[in-house]
């Protein structure tokens, strides 16, 4: 494709800038009126206290419908890259590129979506090249803490974007090859555009370290455990400490029950593309149940303390196969993510009290390493690629700006930091915000997607500080009141000093009145009514205990 007079190179991104997780990230050719788009990623993030009854918030999509969207290319399999495919792929239809162990489990995830048979997936090579208009896109290896984790070479008329995806470097990664080095080199030969990067570390001195270390740090602890049973929490999709993991088990005599379902989705697609090769066979349910202790060792989901998760369970004691107790061990081999303090702290306390001896990072520095680029490795970067333009991504507000001034001290002529919906022209020119789109989150509420200011989440979020309040009565057809006043309250609290129970007699009053204030047609408008009573019990309740709740009116009409 030739270029025009008036053709752009465009970034979009519509999440994972300036927030963790969700990312999905856009690429724009042509004029604006006729332009084409490359996605990629279309990730999830995670719910927190701030959304009750909601697990999965997704990007939201809005301005790509309709779009001419030319493919997704997924980075690598990592649920913040891939995990909202089966929610948004709907809007986009367009087909999907991912190396093999990336579309094995897109596969699954569009399964059970019930929407496999409608979406192309087509399978590229690790460093294969996918032509889609404008765009030539060429998958670069990068090591990370998943498998087969790729940067993207983008070629465009007017410039080639290296977007590094999710990376480190690891010249020893138990799996897969090494970041290559020769490849983003060449590229900085020819010329980079613009490098759109990875933030995640930038306020980290030195390098993120290598699987080999946390190998053989697992190797020596385990091996030094050889009373009771054996339990490792770690992340599913890191195949490489997985792997590592089950060799150092099997080195100290001991066998692998795979616990959690993350476990053995992430086990299936490994050995799909050949990885956990020449193991032994993992133990069944039966098996481990009766497994010696000395000879057996848990690999579990659940080390940032997901609430159904394994090692969950088994602090609960509610697992059917799993049992710790005193005498035996459990290894964090994770580290804790932003926001998840609490949970896991929770869950040592349950695993401690049950007598459990943990092992975490903190006092076994050598049996977690991050996936992520620290300083060296982002000026390795950045002297390889040599880009004119930095685009940080993938991380908090402060770690984009801090890596705009990382990138600044090393000699980069030109960055910009957008925030979600900012669109920044790379080319032609200097590189500048020149739009904003429309851009936000969805949350997957009761299995369907709804926007962030649902009422449905407000209200619970509401409740959940505030209370709930439920009156009911039943009035004839003239408007008077023919039976008692009940209030029932959710959420609110009384003592014996003041029981609930006064309270509520207190307000059913104050219902009453309420009511019997209104004339004329008022009674006979049971949303005038709501009203009235609403107001007042939320006053009053804001006296008696300093709440204002939200107050439900059920009227019986006679």
């Amino acid at each position: 494709m030739k270029k025009s007079t008036n053709d752009e190179l465009v970034f979009l991104p519509l999440g994972g800038s300036g927030e963790v997780g969700m990312n999905l990230n856009l690429y724009g050719y042509g004029p604006e009126a006729n332009r084409q788009w490359l996605v990629v990623d279309v990730g999830v993030t995670f719910g927190d206290l701030s959304t009750p009854g909601v697990d999965v918030i997704v990007p939201d999509p809005a301005f790509l419908e309709g779009e001419n969207i030319r493919g997704i290319v997924l980075t690598h399999a990592h649920e913040d890259h891939i995990g909202a495919l089966g929610w948004l792929w709907p809007r986009m239809k367009a087909p999907l590129y991912a190396t093999p162990f990336t579309a094995y489990l897109i596969r699954e995830k569009l399964r059970e979506a019930g929407i496999l048979d409608q979406v192309k997936i087509i399978e590229v090579p690790l460093g294969g090249t996918i032509d889609l208009g404008p765009f030539q896109v060429t998958m670069v290896t990068m090591t990370h803490s998943i498998a087969e984790p790729n940067g993207l070479a983008i070629k465009t008329p007017l410039g080639t974007v290296l977007h590094t995806g999710d990376w480190k470097i690891d010249d020893e990664p138990i799996i897969g090859s090494i970041t290559d080095a020769s490849a983003i080199t060449q590229l900085g030969d020819d010329g980079v555009l613009a490098m759109v990067c990875d933030s995640t570390n930038v306020f980290v001195e030195g390098s993120a370290g290598s699987e080999a270390g946390v190998r053989d740090a697992l190797e020596t602890l385990i091996g030094g455990l050889t009373k009771g049973r054996i339990a490792v929490g770690c992340f599913a999709s890191n195949v490489a400490r997985m792997d590592s993991v089950i060799r150092a088990a099997e080195l100290a005599g001991r066998r692998i029950f795979l616990a959690g379902r993350s476990m053995h989705r992430i086990t299936a697609a490994a050995k799909h593309v050949g990885l956990l090769a020449n193991t032994k066979k993992f133990l069944s349910d039966e098996e481990a149940r009766v497994w010696p202790a000395d000879q057996i060792l848990y690999l579990c989901t659940g080390s940032q303390g997901e609430q159904n998760a394994a090692l969950a369970r088994v602090a609960n004691g509610t697992h059917p196969t799993m049992k710790l107790g005193l005498g035996d061990h459990c290894i964090f081999s994770s580290r804790v993510i932003p926001g998840n303090e609490l949970s896991i702290g929770r869950l040592q306390d349950k695993l401690a009290d049950r007598g459990v001896r943990l092992y975490t990072e903190k006092d076994h520095p050598g049996i977690h390493v991050s996936g992520h680029p620290c300083r060296d490795e982002l000026r390795q970067m950045y002297a390889w690629a040599r880009p004119r333009i930095a685009v940080p991504t993938h991380g908090m507000r402060r770690h984009l700006m801090e890596h705009a001034n990382l990138a600044k001290d090393i000699g980069i002529k030109e960055t910009v930091t957008p925030r979600n919906g900012d669109m920044v022209r790379l080319a032609p020119g200097p590189a500048v915000i020149i739009d904003e789109v429309p851009s936000g989150r969805l949350y997957v509420d009761g299995g369907r997607l709804v926007t962030e200011q649902g009422e449905a989440l407000h209200e619970r979020r509401h409740a959940s500080t505030n209370g709930v309040l439920i009156v009911s009565f039943a009035m004839d057809k003239r408007g008077k009141i023919v039976s008692d006043i009940d209030v029932r309250a959710i959420g609110l609290p009384g003592d014996d000093e003041r029981p609930l129970g006064d309270a509520l007699d207190n307000l059913a009053e104050r219902a009453e009145a309420a009511v019997m204030k209104l004339k004329g047609d008022a009674l006979m408008d049971e949303m005038i009514i709501e009203q009235a009573v609403s107001r007042v019990l939320k006053k009053a309740s804001q006296q008696i205990w300093d709440r204002r709740p939200i107050v439900e009116t059920v009227i019986l009409r006679l």
